[in-house]
């Protein structure tokens, strides 16, 4: 049963009655002005308990259920490859931010034809986009039994495992599949899926003996419930949730539902990650991503699709990249000098933020206009520059600051420099800070940046 902040401040050094104990209270060490307010946020799931280095092995014992986060931490790993999730401690990331992103996962058949998976799975395994300096790739391949034959299911397993070394979800619910494909998974830490009310006795020793996480399906909440029960009793603790509901509504509600009675009534028998398999067999296009979309959102820990199909992923990877970004820290590049095709001497000095949004807008059309410049990026503290602005984070002292210290003096043979036309207003402050210099005020819109260096430079 959980703590409330008080029972818990009783069992930390600020309220302990032993004069050793008590000389640590209200260290602060734990990031917190006092014990009392370490003790409300560890009973709000927005702690944890290792950040106390004096708590007692007395109280450790008795605080763990407390300090356990409200949705257990499940890993997939393959060849060094990982795959996190759960965690999450907030129903919605301006509270604070969600911390473990989705997975995403492909469906692989076991029915399919080995070139055929060899093909898909290194598509997948080989599938890698650029998006704002972020890496964006699908996380694994999920291998269904659609034949029901443990040997098929297992060469199939194989064909996967020697294309690709990519976390893995096994997909059957008769354990004997899952216990040949888990045999030919051996080195890596597969999901496997799925114990239902009818098969969990049998279930439960296969993922013991393969030491790996065991999804847990159920029409009910209630059904779900009385399962984790069963399988933790039965030394089974890694476990996923899947409510066997695939429609938007219903998927939308159920999960939400886990969600909430996980973090806002700490019900434990639910506080595990959930798994999410949007195709809905219709030949209506987008559906399934529109779906999984909504999954990612809310609140999905692993999200298997029907198929791979790059321009249907790439948003959808875009979608999660942006959710499982801290809301209070933007995106952002490293300030500094960047080349933008081989500049020279003679090229231009563009200014900008470090917003990584801004910078790539503004590299990316200098870059396919094939016209070499600097490109000096200020830290703005990841904002845009009217928001930086307007923050006072670009200001005239800011842009100096950036000049001098990245050197860019030293590589070009004049003495001007372009800042943002949303920033115009700086252009006199600018030219008392950088005595000599020729401050030009360039376009609003970085599209126009190729045309306005061929006419105004």
């Amino acid at each position: 049963m959980a703590l409330s902040g008080l029972e818990i401040y009783k069992l930390l050094p600020g309220s302990s009655k032993d004069p050793a104990e008590k000389a640590h209270g209200n260290c602060k060490e734990c990031g917190f002005p006092t014990c009392l307010a370490f003790a409300m946020k560890l009973a709000a799931k927005q702690a944890d308990l290792s950040s106390c280095k004096y708590v007692s092995e007395d109280a450790k014992a008795k605080l763990s259920a407390a300090a356990a986060p409200p949705i257990r931490l499940i890993t997939l790993a393959a060849d060094g490859r990982e795959v996190k999730v759960g965690n999450e401690t907030v129903l919605f990331r301006h509270e604070k931010t969600f911390y473990n992103p989705a997975g995403v996962f492909v469906r692989v058949l076991d029915t399919m034809p080995a070139a055929e998976i060899t093909a898909l799975a290194k598509a997948v395994a080989d599938y890698k986009v650029d998006y704002v300096g972020m890496s964006l790739r699908v996380d694994g391949l999920a291998v269904e039994c659609a034949s029901g034959d443990p040997t098929a299911f297992a060469l199939a397993v194989a064909t996967v495992n020697a294309a690709a070394a990519l976390p893995l979800i096994l997909v059957s619910e008769d354990p004997k599949v899952l216990e040949a494909g888990a045999a030919k998974s051996s080195g890596s830490k597969p999901l496997l899926c799925a114990a239902t009310a009818a098969n969990w006795e049998a279930m439960a020793p296969v993922a013991k003996a393969a030491g790996a996480p065991l999804v847990v399906r159920a029409e009910t909440l209630q059904g779900l419930a009385e399962l984790t029960e069963k399988l933790v009793a039965a030394g089974v603790e890694d476990l996923v949730l899947d409510p066997a509901v695939r429609p938007f509504g219903a998927s939308l509600a159920a999960l939400t539902q886990l969600r909430r009675l996980a973090l806002k009534k700490n019900f434990r028998p639910l506080g595990y990650p959930v798994i999410a398999f949007p195709y809905l067999g219709t030949a209506e296009p987008g559906m399934e991503m529109l779906l999984a979309g909504q999954q990612v959102a809310k609140y999905a820990g692993f999200v298997v699709l029907s198929k791979f199909e790059p321009a249907e992923v790439y948003p959808l990877l875009v979608l999660r990249a942006n959710l499982f970004t801290d809301p209070q820290k933007p995106i952002q590049v490293e300030p500094g000098i960047y080349e933008i095709n081989k500049p020279t001497a003679e090229s231009p000095v563009l200014v900008t933020t470090n917003f990584s949004i801004t910078y790539f807008a503004v590299a990316n059309e200098m870059e396919s206009s094939g016209q070499p410049a600097w490109l000096l990026v200020a830290d703005a503290e990841g904002m845009s520059v009217l928001t930086a602005w307007a923050a006072g984070k670009f200001d005239a002292e800011k842009i100096a600051k950036a000049v001098k210290g990245t050197g860019v003096a030293e590589k070009i043979n004049h003495r001007k420099v372009v800042i943002p036309g949303h920033v115009a207003v700086l252009m006199g402050e600018l030219e008392e800070e950088l005595a000599g210099w020729q401050i030009k005020v360039g376009p609003r819109e970085a599209v126009d940046l190729p045309r306005f260096l061929k006419t105004a430079w």
